[in-house]
């Protein structure tokens, strides 16, 4: 199956359109951005990039697309024939899957014949904005967990191919599990699953399950212990496995107040070893909520892949610079109220110093990236004696992914999970902010559009 039909139709009437008026082979540059962040969100994190470059290289349209698109009667031959033989021949630049992103961010920049970029407008933003939504949500979740695991299970909550998109975003932010298995099989994640409530009501008695269970899993399994009576339930469970049980998991109820009687009964019957797992509809404010309570880890579904309230980020794909009847290019951009587009296709840079983040800066025109280097460079010159100076860095953030129609790299599903992360880990480290800081609060860093400005952010 192709991904060229995951697609709106209006891309393919302006391919017919524009073809006509005789300007589809116009070279063009789009970007991808946000405008804005969710009230109290401090950074986003982009996922899903790996997957937009496996759909450019699918983006094709067979005989079946062909004959489908012939019979809506709204393309004519010469177009069709057209997409028949497209391929992605342009070049694409972006933030490396993993890296936070602010508004404004140009995570990424499709650079094409209009005929070639536009089509991929679609694709790319469903991608994005679902995998995106996930991963910025799931960061936050990790954060709020304090360094103890957190499992992604809301497989049911979705569809069934986001479910597994979902997974693999998670992992992308830390999340040390899924409990989907075609996320486990496709990206290498570390599955994770032992026993719902329906295996405890299958049984005439609690005791039976439990025994059926650990018979089958070894005293190393997790227990579903909130079916009945939870006391009961533990020293149950205990009974059967000894000492050695694995875990107990608590799906209902106030899980803070829970989880202590839980530990003491735990401790009081030798089971000292014995984690405790909580799920039951958490995010990351009812994990921030269980902060120095004994839980010693989290299974996250339907907050988790369902974005956490904002399932889009709002990320959006702009002609931002054309080909001109002269030959050269020329920024363009919207100016309409509210939804008005910086025009010029753009370079960006955290701006660090000391180790910590302080900027994101975004220039929109060779021009202004010259002076910025230039200005940046005399005034290191002049501070060169301060030790914040000394330590100023400026990292680029857009990289080569495609050129000329052909992928930079092909690492494996697994290989592009784990690059994402280790790229996430890092570029959260930088803006310096702990779980004490709470889930909320302001734009972690500002995002700058004038290059004169990186000193006096970087003071």
């Amino acid at each position: 199956m192709t991904s060229s039909l995951m697609t709106d139709l209006y891309e393919l009437t302006m391919l017919r359109a524009a073809r006509q008026a005789g300007i589809a082979d116009r070279r063009c540059v789009f970007e991808v951005f946000v405008r804005s962040l969710p009230a109290g969100r401090r950074y986003g994190v982009l996922a899903g990039t790996g997957r937009v470059l496996e759909a450019i290289a699918d983006f094709r349209f067979d005989a079946e697309d062909i004959a489908y698109l012939r019979s809506l009667d709204v393309l004519d031959e010469d177009t069709l024939a057209f997409l028949a033989d497209y391929r992605f021949g342009g070049t694409v630049l972006g933030y490396e899957e993993g890296e936070l992103f602010f508004p404004t961010s140009p995570v990424l920049r499709v650079e094409g014949t209009f005929a070639e970029a536009v089509l991929l407008e679609t694709v790319i933003l469903s991608i994005i904005n679902h995998d995106s939504s996930v991963a910025s949500v799931g960061s936050r979740m990790v954060t709020a967990a304090r360094g103890r695991p957190c499992i992604e299970m809301g497989g049911r909550r979705v569809h069934e191919e986001a479910a597994v998109a979902a997974a693999r975003a998670a992992a992308i932010v830390g999340f040390a599990a899924t409990s989907n298995l075609a996320a486990g099989q496709r990206y290498g994640i570390p599955v994770r699953g032992t026993a719902a409530h329906a295996f405890t009501l299958l049984f005439d008695q609690e005791r039976e399950a439990f025994t059926a269970q650990i018979t089958a899993q070894g005293a190393g399994t997790t227990v579903l212990v909130d079916t009945y009576d939870v006391a009961e339930a533990v020293r149950t469970a205990v009974d059967i496995a000894g000492p050695e049980l694995g875990a107990v998991r608590l799906d209902s109820g106030d899980l803070a107040e829970q989880s202590r009687a839980l530990r003491a009964q735990l401790d009081s019957l030798g089971a000292t070893g014995t984690k405790i797992t909580a799920t039951s509809d958490l995010d990351e404010y009812r994990v921030e909520a269980l902060a120095g309570v004994p839980v010693d880890s989290f299974g996250i579904g339907t907050r988790l892949v369902t974005g956490g309230g904002h399932p889009a980020p709002g990320f959006v794909y702009k002609l931002v610079e054309r080909e001109g009847a002269d030959g050269l290019m020329h920024p363009v951009g919207k100016r309409s109220e509210n939804k008005s587009t910086l025009g010029g296709a753009k370079r960006a840079f955290r701006l660090g110093a000391a180790g910590t983040a302080r900027a994101e800066l975004v220039l929109p025109s060779a021009a202004e990236i010259y002076e910025f280097e230039r200005e940046l460079m005399d005034e290191l010159d002049r501070r060169e004696a301060s030790p914040l100076w000394t330590e100023a860095t400026v990292r680029e953030l857009q990289v080569p992914l495609i050129v000329d129609g052909e992928p930079v790299e092909t690492p494996t599903p697994a290989e592009q999970v784990a690059r994402a992360r280790a790229r996430h880990e890092a570029s959260l480290a930088e803006l310096g902010l702990t779980a004490e800081d709470g889930p909320d609060g302001h734009l972690a860093i500002p995002t700058i559009t004038d290059g004169l400005l990186a000193a006096a952010v970087l003071d």
